[in-house]
């Protein structure tokens, strides 16, 4: 029993571990995409083309439509009986 225990602690540690891990590299990776960024901003030629490619592409992603019926399709709401 307690090798047990002792082995899922073990497992719980090391999952923990890789996802903190995980998160300070993307976290990394998010702050240079940032800083990166604002210096295209203020670079005068380049950041034009940065912001009408940003708001392309918010527009294209963030503020299309979807309508309710694909969003129910896509979790799964059709597929099994509806429990009230």
């Amino acid at each position: 029993m307690k090798n047990s225990i002792e082995n899922t602690q073990h497992y719980l540690a090391k999952k923990f571990i890789q996802t903190d891990n995980q998160l300070i590299q993307e976290s990394k990776i998010a702050y240079l995409k940032v800083q990166s960024w604002q210096f295209a901003v203020k670079t005068p030629e380049i950041g034009k083309v940065y912001l009408t490619e940003a708001a392309a592409m918010i527009k294209r992603s963030l503020l299309c439509f979807v309508p309710n019926s694909f969003v129910l399709s896509e979790e799964g709401y059709y597929c099994y009986p509806v429990e009230n």
